[in-house]
This record gives C-alpha cells, sequence and structure tokens, in this order.
C-alpha cells in the first residue's frame, strides 16, 4: 500500500507541474501520470478499482465545497438555468449521439449510449474554470447549471435501464424506492438545517481544531452516504449538505478544512481515471476510437454553442461554455457498468465507449487551453478605446494613474496650489474621481502622444503611480527617450522592480508599503510600552539602513547568489545597530 501511494504521489508531483506550466491545467496532468503509472503503462499500479472507490470521494467533496458557496436564494434563482438549459443540453445532446450511435448498435445500447455520453464530467469541467477564474463568468454559471442538472437526472437513467433490457415497462411504480430517496432527502435537508450546525458549535466551543475537521469529513461522508442509501448519486447528497450550511457561521473554516482533502482526492480520481484506460483496446481500434471521441466532442460542442448563443452568451462565453462540456463523464462508467449488467449494452460496446469517455476527457483540457491562448484572445479584443482630448492648459506635474497612490499625491499638490494634469487608464476610476469634483483624464499614459498632449514638453515633473509595474517601467522608458528634461518619480511594488528604476536612473522612488510599514511597526513598539522616541529612533535607524542596502545592492541585484550573501550580512549589520542603539 504504501508503494501504491508513492507511485501516485510522485507520478503526479511530476505531471501536474509540467502541464500547468504548458497552459493546459491539471486535470491533463492527473490522467497522463495515471496512463503512465497505471496497467496499460508501468504497471506500478494495478488494482484501479481499489483506488477508483477512496478517489471518488474527491468528486463528493468538490460538490460539497460548491454546495457551501451557493446560498438557497441564489440556487432558486438559478433554476431556469439548471431546468432549462441543462434539460436541453441532455435531451439534445443525447438524442445526437444516440442517432449516431444507431448507425453501428441496435436501438437499446444507443440510447445508453446516448444517455451516458450526454453527461458532462463535474471533476474536469470545474477545475478547468477555477483555474482560470472563470466560475463567476455567464460560461460558468451556465456549465455548472448543467452540471447541476445532469446529477439531479443521472439517478433516474439508471432507473429506467431495465426498461431497455426487459423491453416492457414495469406493473407498477416502484414506490418503495420513490419514498426511500425521498425519506433521505428529508434527512439531509432537517439534519443540514436543524441538527448539524449545533454540533459545530459544541465541537468550536470546544477549541480541539483536529476534532473540527473529523466532524466536517464526517458530514461529508455521512450526507454521501445517505444519499446512496435512497439510491441517489452521493455527489448530490454532499451538495445538499453544502448548500444547507452554506449560511452557517462556520461556513468558511469547514471550507478550509474540507479543501485539502478535495484536492488531493480530486487529483486521485483523475489518476484512476487514467489507469483505467485500455490501451491494448485502442491500439487494437485505432480508426473506431479517433472517429468516436471526434463526434462526441464536436456533437456536444455544437449543441453547446448553440444553447450558449440562446441563453444570450456573448461569443466567447459561448465557446467557453461549449468546450468546457464536451467530455464524458465519471457516470457515464458508472452507467455503462450497469447497463452491461441489466442487459441492455454489449460488453465489447461498454468497452469501447468507456475509453472514448476517458479520450474526451484526455482531450478536453488541451482543446479548452488551445481556445484560451489562440481564440477567445482574438474573439475578446477590444477596439481601442476613445482617450479624452485634453484640453487644459500646461501644469508643473503629470501624474500618471490616479488611483489610491496617485491621489494622495495629488491632493497634497493641490493643498499647496500646484497645479497638476492627472492621467487614468481605468475609464470606471475616472467616472469615481469626476463625481467628486476632480478632473481626470482618460488616457494611456504609455503613450508618448498623451503625455505630449498632456503638457510634458512644458511640465516639471512626472510622477508615475499606476498598478502595473511593467506598465511603469514602460511609461518610465517612453518619458525617457521622448522628453529627457522631466523629472520622474515613480512607484515600485518591490525591491526588484525599485532596483529596475534605478537601473533607469529616475530621480526618486517609493516602495509601495515600506512607509506604511514602518509606521505600523512604530505603532507596534509604542502598544508594547517602548517610549515614542525610542520607537522613533528605532524605526529611523531601519529605514536608513534598508534605503542604504537597497543601493549597495543594486550593483549585484541579478546575481542570486551575491544577492543571498548580502541579504545575510545586511540582516547581520542590521542586529549590530539595534544592539548599539539599545541603552544599557
Amino acid at each position: 500500500m504504501l508503494a501504491t501511494l508513492v507511485a501516485l504521489l510522485a507520478a503526479a508531483a511530476v505531471a501536474v507541474p509540467l502541464t500547468r506550466r504548458a497552459g493546459f491545467g491539471s486535470v491533463l496532468g492527473y490522467l497522463l501520470a495515471g496512463i503512465a503509472i497505471g496497467p496499460a503503462g508501468l504497471r506500478l499500479i494495478t488494482d484501479v478499482d481499489q483506488i477508483a472507490s477512496i478517489a471518488s470521494l474527491g468528486v463528493v467533496m468538490l460538490l460539497f465545497l460548491i454546495g457551501l458557496e451557493l446560498r438557497p436564494q441564489r440556487l432558486w434563482v438559478m433554476r431556469r438555468a439548471v431546468f432549462g438549459l441543462g434539460t436541453a443540453q441532455v435531451v439534445l445532446a443525447g438524442a445526437a449521439i444516440a442517432a449516431l450511435a444507431h448507425i453501428v448498435i441496435d436501438w437499446r445500447g444507443a440510447i445508453v449510449l446516448g444517455a451516458g455520453l450526454a453527461m458532462s464530467s463535474t471533476a474536469i469541467v470545474l477545475p478547468i474554470l477555477a483555474e482560470r477564474d472563470l466560475l463567476t463568468s455567464p460560461a460558468g454559471r451556465d456549465g455548472f447549471a448543467v452540471l447541476l442538472f445532469q446529477d439531479l437526472a443521472f439517478i433516474p437513467l439508471v432507473a429506467l435501464l431495465p426498461l431497455l433490457a426487459n423491453q416492457t415497462l414495469p406493473d407498477q411504480v416502484p414506490w418503495l424506492d420513490v419514498l426511500r430517496a425521498a425519506v433521505v432527502i428529508a434527512v439531509i435537508l432537517i439534519g443540514g438545517r436543524f441538527l448539524v450546525p449545533p454540533v459545530f458549535r459544541l465541537i468550536g466551543g470546544a477549541r480541539t481544531p483536529e476534532i473540527f475537521t473529523t466532524t466536517a469529513l464526517l458530514v461529508v461522508a455521512g450526507a454521501a452516504l445517505l444519499a446512496t442509501t435512497g439510491g441517489l448519486s452521493p455527489s448530490l447528497g454532499a451538495f445538499m449538505a453544502g448548500v444547507l450550511l452554506s449560511e452557517s457561521s462556520y461556513r468558511h473554516e469547514l471550507q478550509a478544512d474540507i479543501e485539502p482533502f478535495e484536492g488531493l482526492l480530486l487529483g486521485f480520481f483523475f489518476l484512476s481515471v487514467g489507469m483505467s484506460a485500455d490501451l491494448d483496446l485502442a491500439a487494437l481500434q485505432p480508426v473506431t476510437l479517433a472517429v468516436a471521441t471526434i463526434a462526441l466532442l464536436a456533437v456536444k460542442f455544437l449543441v453547446a454553442f448553440v444553447l450558449g448563443r440562446i441563453a444570450q452568451q456573448d461569443t466567447p462565453n459561448a465557446l467557453r461554455f461549449s468546450l468546457a462540456l464536451p467530455q464524458a463523464s465519471e457516470f457515464s462508467f458508472v452507467l455503462f457498468t450497469a447497463a452491461v449488467a441489466a442487459g441492455a449494452l454489449g460488453r465489447d460496446t461498454a468497452a469501447l465507449a468507456t475509453l472514448v469517455t476517458a479520450a474526451s476527457m484526455v482531450a478536453t483540457p488541451v482543446l479548452f487551453a488551445a481556445s484560451e491562448t489562440f481564440v477567445i484572445p482574438r474573439l475578446s479584443r477590444e477596439p481601442e478605446p476613445a482617450y479624452d482630448v485634453i484640453d487644459a492648459a500646461a501644469t508643473p506635474v503629470i501624474i500618471c494613474g490616479f488611483g489610491r497612490f496617485g491621489q494622495v499625491v495629488g491632493r497634497v499638490l493641490r493643498m499647496h496650489g500646484i497645479g497638476f494634469t492627472a492621467l487614468e487608464r481605468d475609464p470606471g476610476q475616472v467616472e469615481v474621481v469626476r463625481r467628486f469634483g476632480i478632473k481626470v483624464y482618460f488616457g494611456d499614459p504609455t503613450r508618448p502622444d498623451m503625455l505630449r498632449a498632456a503638457g510634458a514638453e512644458q511640465a516639471k515633473l512626472l510622477v508615475v503611480a499606476l498598478d502595473d509595474m511593467p506598465a511603469v517601467l514602460r511609461t518610465v522608458d517612453m518619458a525617457k527617450r521622448q522628453f529627457p528634461n522631466l523629472a520622474i518619480l515613480a512607484r515600485a511594488r518591490n525591491r526588484w522592480y525599485a532596483h529596475q528604476l534605478l537601473d533607469r536612473e529616475v530621480a526618486g522612488l517609493v516602495r509601495d508599503t515600506l512607509h506604511s510599514s514602518l509606521w505600523l511597526a512604530r505603532m507596534a513598539l509604542v502598544q508594547l510600552g517602548i517610549s515614542e522616541d525610542a520607537a522613533e529612533r528605532a524605526v529611523a535607524l531601519f529605514r536608513d539602513h534598508d534605503e542604504r542596502t537597497l543601493l549597495e545592492q543594486h550593483a549585484i541585484y541579478r546575481d542570486e547568489t551575491q544577492l543571498i550573501q548580502s541579504l545575510q550580512q545586511a540582516a547581520e549589520e542590521l542586529t549590530t545597530l539595534f544592539e548599539a542603539d539599545r541603552p544599557s
């Protein structure tokens, strides 16, 4: 067992950073790592079922965390997307896939394939959207709604398999199964609403973090087990528990406790999917596999894209929506296995469908990453903004960037009666500032024509206070070339950018948090009983030493070895200075 764990962790540690660095995300790395160490690869692990049963908890925990992020009111607002868009996606994609499958197999097997392959993988879609901060975009919201409906639809699909096998309708409705499912849902709803919060309050009051974590895991696993007992999807049970606890005061602590387990187990789930790939079958039928996978991806892409446009998504979001959902689902594996057991699907057909499912899972992160790199930027390219025409008289100072940093500079200058011209690249920020009667122009200070229009040829001082440090450097470079007589003061986010600005020989620079953090340090010393004078002297000593060290290290800041050695020496020197300054 220890060797298995080492193989899993080592494969993930090697593959995932490589695929993330290549821009394909972590999911593809886990899948490829699973293929490499599984039965079809190096055979470091052969018991895939044992790992898959444990790793499936990753999907359960993922749905629990999603539930924690959703308030019941928000879920109610999403009902149209869940039952409208979700129903349309499953029905249309399922019907199209079934029609294609019926060309080569009987109608019963075609319906099973259509239903199974119409599903999409929650465990793949949500991570690839989350890695790019797209969960709150229209594509992310609609994608989640579709996935939620698929979770709801999975159990009825499994229940209908015996009908396809027997080709007859049941004599009576299985009321006992329906009643059991209803009771389980009621238990989860009542427990999540009234029983679990008091338990967490009791555990939290005991101040035992490990027991709180244990209880959090118990809630997730218990909700999943209850759902399974009632014939429901375990992930659906965990999702309901998460939604009910989303308004709890312990929501953030629950999230912090569950997330590490969710990330690890979800990674193991993808590893198990990769290990389950039958490469021998792929080698025997490569053309069939390729054609079936391309057909699946194309059909689901087209259906989702059309539905996205009908749902009033713009083209980039519709493309993201359709490229996030074309793969088959982890539920597809379960459905195909159940269909073989019920006699509704042939074993050979199920094996090929399982391989197509795995192949579509591998292909999706690649297609999505390629779209984000090559297609979306072209579709999202905005027209060149219409910058303001600057009609004011020339002023002695130009401030580039009028956010919080630049506004403080401007207010002090105005207090002394010194005129300035402010340029800001963010139109929203321009609107906010103008509401307070401050004249600021919408323009890009990295462009020489904007600075020239702002009066750079007559001005004495350029203050570069942009938030974007590369833009700060571009502005300084351009101003040095175009307006050599203009003195430049600039903002540096950290020591690295401070060295970059020193390279450019600006008249002065300020590191973002240096002075505010020194002032806070002074307050901390006073709060701890040190006198005002001693605290002021300590902060001044540190500031002077830090500024001197910055200048001394400028000659070696690109040499990491020398820089580390210099920092160590500077720390020792500062300690000596403090010791010498301390009163006996």
